[in-house]
């Protein structure tokens, strides 16, 4: 995460923002620096609004409904128009407003975008940033607030990304424009208005790189997107029970960094992995059983993993409150890995 105060074109200072903003920026920027640049989605040429999230607010008036395209009501031409777009040149950023509605492209994007650089052969590639945001916490139901992030990392030839904060949003958004691949953006709802320091101009966060949030020696937990968040919150009933934890934001889950997830836990000897994706099947049973497997002999417990139910997410707010990993369960569980009993 970068430190310092970041800058808008000419603009002052900006000590802070969030995610909103910052991914706003990112893209402002990248079509700044690159005219190959696009925008295809839902209402994302509304100057007044720029989708529901006001994420793409102004982009339209700035660069033009010719680079900022608003869209049908239709995933599959959304991804497929941005897939031809990438094959002649663009550096398209398609949005599919909920991950939810990824199900309905999903033979473009399993099929199209994420096999075209092997079914050539490697003669060409398509760089194309799908952005999409979910997330628990505002009784969207369960057709609104799924993580589906484990089924396009299963996917091979997609990258898969989810910033925890403003400052990586912006650095992992200017690096997927540039990558020649096709990267998944997963961005959390309840986590948009969240403050954080606001990157510098051009900062970017390589994709594949993890993070260490904050340093610990008793036991390594790992997550990512807004449940990261949680596990800093719990940082504190940790500390206060004596349990020092290391925080490792994950930032992209395909590839996951595992060379500084084994060094962490290699350090510690423990490892507990937290996210708001159901728990079977998922991005933590990955992690664990790479874990579990290369450092069988330097574990001090086993590889615990926490994630929502097998189920969908649901509407009820108290219901809902008790889906996703919070922060007393995850101390709790830190705790009991270190403490026993």
């Amino acid at each position: 995460m970068s430190e310092g105060a970041g800058t808008i074109g000419k603009e002052a200072k900006l000590e802070k923002n969030n995610v909103i903003q910052a991914v706003n920026r990112a893209l402002t920027d990248a079509m700044e620096a690159d005219d190959k640049v696009l925008i295809l989605g839902e209402d994302v040429a509304d100057p007044e609004e720029g989708g529901i999230a006001g994420i793409t607010k102004g982009l339209s008036t700035r660069f033009g409904e010719r680079r900022v395209r608003s869209t049908p009501i239709s995933e599959q031409a959304i991804v497929g128009a941005a897939i031809g777009a990438s094959l002649i040149g663009w550096k398209p950023v398609a949005e599919i407003m909920l991950m939810n509605f990824t199900t309905v492209a999903m033979d473009m994007i399993v099929n199209h975008a994420a096999k075209l650089r092997y079914m050539s052969g490697g003669q060409t590639n398509v760089p194309i940033v799908i952005r999409t945001m979910t997330g628990s916490g505002f009784s969207s139901g369960g057709q609104h607030s799924d993580y589906f992030e484990a089924w396009f990392a299963h996917t091979a030839g997609m990258k898969v990304v989810a910033p925890s904060n403003p400052a990586d949003a912006y650095g992992m958004m200017r690096e997927a424009i540039d990558d020649p691949d096709p990267v998944l953006f997963i961005e959390n709802l309840p986590s948009y208005w969240v403050q954080g320091p606001a990157a510098e101009k051009g900062h970017r966060v390589p994709i594949g790189k993890a993070n260490v949030s904050m340093a610990g020696t008793d036991v390594t937990i790992v997550s990512y997107s807004r449940v990261l968040n949680e596990v800093l919150a719990a940082q504190a009933m940790m500390a206060e029970a004596g349990v020092s934890a290391e925080i490792v934001d994950l930032r992209t889950i395909a590839p996951w960094d595992q060379q500084a997830v084994l060094k962490s836990v290699e350090k510690t000897g423990r490892c507990l992995v937290v996210h708001e994706a159901v728990k079977p099947f998922g991005v933590g049973a990955e992690i664990a059983a790479v874990v579990q497997k290369e450092l069988f002999g330097l574990l001090k417990a086993p590889v615990e993993r926490l994630g929502a139910p097998l189920a969908s997410v649901p509407f009820s707010r108290p219901l809902e409150e008790a889906f996703a990993p919070r922060a007393q369960e995850i101390a709790q569980t830190a705790i009991q890995m270190v403490k026993g009993g």
